[in-house]
């Protein structure tokens, strides 16, 4: 069967914010045995809104629809389904019950504009939404389906995966296409894929790397007459594509660095401390993005400065003879903030984030050394990039 995404809102098409919800819904798409055709994004206006959503059901067989579903004259979603299918929205008072109780239990009144949001077509059943004030849409019509869930994002998941795919797993038949993604760290994506060899050119499943900002993904992806049949041929083919990238792979799906290596931190016993002069402290607030890391990280210091680093235990001789970017630098940063944090393991970082060169060390060079206990692993590297997404790799 065809699917097609529809993105609405001005905001999407001026550049305001990034669609992040048509990312989520393609990566979904795919266990259903829906294949994406289309994504589409439409500003708030009635006329283009129909017109796409017209378009839609000519050509595809499942339209799902996210944004334009709040309370706002612009928000025109309903509306353009009602248009498109000659119905009139009309209040179900149920609906209308359950969002006043939602404004309620804020301690507010629910303003009157918001009685729109309470309407369906007849058509048309509505998708609850129990953590936002916009219900979804769903209306079958000539074997042709819409969804239209809400743009804000924690609110799309939640209604996707509570109301919406239930219901479309319920209506597909034709066979299940099962993806599982593994991540690789350390190496680049050309490399990943000559390990592979003959692997990427297998049918089924099929194999693909992509270069992410955490690293290569890795993805299998199996299609067969139910998701068990094909995830059984993943199984099955998973370890010999491990075999190749072994070395490299640090997790699957929704693993991530700072959970990983907190998970490797905790389960050995060992305390974590950073010095940071080039990442600006975004090193540490990476770390922090792993739930309990205060199991194992104890301190960050951002030692910006000559004089920060002097403070936090460089010596001055070390500062006069390498200056304030350098590996040796970086490497008497990395022991004074393991001494100063009394941890096990500590993490140091300098460098040139631009955009002019200075102390003879160029635009983009990040010197990253790691002390394990007095031991100590150094490594230079150099991106050519702006000084945000510089900060941003370099953690």
């Amino acid at each position: 069967m065809r699917a097609e995404i529809l993105s609405v809102g001005t905001e999407l098409l001026l550049g305001q914010i990034v669609d992040t919800n048509a990312n989520y819904l393609a990566q979904q798409l795919p266990a259903l045995g829906l294949d994406l055709y289309y994504v589409s994004q439409i500003g708030d206006n009635l006329g283009r809104l129909a017109d796409a959503f017209r378009r839609g059901l000519e050509r595809s067989d499942v339209l799902i629809s996210t944004g334009g579903l709040g309370p706002t004259e612009d928000d025109l979603t309903r509306e353009a389904i009602a248009q498109v299918f000659g119905e009139t929205p009309e209040v179900q008072p149920q609906l209308e019950a359950q969002l006043r109780e939602f404004f309620v239990r804020r301690g507010r009144s629910m303003p009157a504009r918001n009685v729109k949001q309470a309407t369906t077509i007849p058509s048309g059943t509505y998708l609850p939404n129990p953590v936002g004030t916009a219900p979804g849409w769903w209306v079958e019509r000539e074997g042709k389906v819409i969804v239209a869930m809400p743009g804000v994002p924690h609110e799309m998941h939640k209604m996707w995966l509570e109301q919406a795919q239930p219901r479309l797993a319920q209506l597909i038949t034709g066979g299940a296409i099962v993806s599982r993604t593994l991540k690789l760290a350390g190496v680049g994506e050309s490399h990943a894929e000559e390990a592979l060899g003959e692997l990427t050119r297998s049918s089924n499943p099929t194999l693909a790397t992509y270069a992410k900002s955490d690293g290569i993904h890795v993805r299998l992806t199996a299609k067969a007459d139910t998701a068990v049949a094909a995830t059984q041929l993943i199984d099955a083919f998973e370890p010999r594509v491990r075999e190749r990238v072994t070395e490299w792979v640090y997790g699957t799906e929704n693993d991530d660095f700072p959970s990983v290596v907190g998970a490797l931190l905790r389960r050995k016993g060992l305390s974590l401390s950073v010095a940071e002069s080039a990442t600006g402290g975004q090193l540490a607030s990476l770390i922090t993005e792993a739930p309990g890391a205060s199991d194992y990280f104890v301190a960050g210091y951002v030692a910006y400065s000559r004089a920060a680093k002097e403070a936090l235990g460089v010596p001055k001789d070390v500062l006069d003879a390498h200056g304030t970017v350098a590996r040796e630098t970086t490497q008497a940063l990395a022991a004074a903030a393991r001494e100063k944090a009394h941890t096990d393991i500590a993490i140091a970082t300098t460098g040139n984030a631009g955009p002019t060169a200075s102390e003879d060390q160029p635009v983009g060079i990040l010197h990253i050394v790691v002390d394990l206990q007095g031991r100590q692993v150094c490594q230079e590297t150099r991106y050519s990039t702006t000084r945000a997404e510089y900060k941003r790799r370099g953690a």
